[in-house]
């Protein structure tokens, strides 16, 4: 990860050299409805309230869980232990980026989505609750943390939400196998640079021109940004947009030239 300072400088660059957020100087029709009618959108869904409630709530909730180690070779290790609090401030997708991925399953419309790393739920309560005929599976490696994760959707009336608990390695392919086709993936967690790519490539075989991929945290550490890079670099991908807590990229097809933009959000 990276430290305080050196991810204020990249921002601080960032700022310097993204588009301004009004869409001034951009030419592309799609690209201008994004930053029009989603980056921009202000107005406040229905959902907003209750989640955020919710969220409220669990930051000031002290109770402790355990965090299974999937890397531990000793299965007598100790699990780690930390608190609900302390997981909700650290783990969770700012509430700015949260409603952002609101309003772009509202926009764009997708049905079938796929988030690796439910953590407590909140992003994927957003997700879920932008339109009630999505069908959405999540994965959570930690078991404690997926109950805690279901008992939130619960608490909010979801019933578009599947959790996959375990180890993401082994479970996000056999999956897939039974998948058809994926319109909207959130690739939350920090993960490594191999993994993180090794997931990338195996969703991709399941996307369509018109599906969304949202990498959050790409900006946070050397292994993060190098994911970013060979993303939207990738062959099949026509435009990439930074927006500096995450990245969205695009296969449409009426990119002819790839397209790769830094907006400011």
């Amino acid at each position: 990860m990276y430290s305080s300072i050196r991810i204020a400088v990249k921002r601080f660059y960032y700022y310097l050299t993204a588009h301004n957020a009004k869409g001034h100087g951009v030419h592309s029709p799609f690209v201008f409805d994004f930053i029009q009618n989603v980056l921009n959108d202000d107005r406040f869904f229905y959902a907003y309230q209750s989640i955020e409630n919710l969220q409220k709530r669990m930051l000031y909730d002290n109770s402790i869980s355990s965090l299974e180690n999937f890397d531990s070779t000793d299965s007598g290790d100790k699990m780690p232990q930390v608190r609900i609090a302390d997981i909700a401030r650290s783990s969770e997708t700012p509430l700015k980026y949260r409603q952002l991925l609101f309003r772009i399953i509202d926009h764009y419309a997708p049905v079938y989505l796929l988030e690796l790393g439910t953590s407590l739920g909140i992003t994927g309560a957003y997700l879920a609750m932008a339109n009630p005929s999505v069908v959405l599976t999540t994965f959570e490696n930690s078991a404690n943390i997926a109950s805690l994760a279901k008992a939130n959707f619960q608490k909010l009336g979801i019933k578009n939400i599947r959790v996959i608990e375990g180890d993401l390695g082994q479970h996000l392919s056999t999956w897939l196998n039974d998948q058809s086709q994926i319109d909207f993936v959130f690739i939350s967690g920090r993960y490594q640079y191999i993994s993180i790519m090794h997931y990338f490539n195996q969703v991709l075989s399941h996307t369509h021109e018109y599906s969304i991929v949202v990498i959050n945290h790409i900006h946070c550490s050397d292994g993060m940004e190098r994911s970013w890079n060979e993303m939207k670099h990738h062959p099949a991908v026509t435009l990439s947009i930074d927006l500096f807590q995450m990245g969205l990229i695009f296969f449409r097809k009426e990119f002819k030239v790839k397209q790769e933009l830094a907006i400011r959000f």
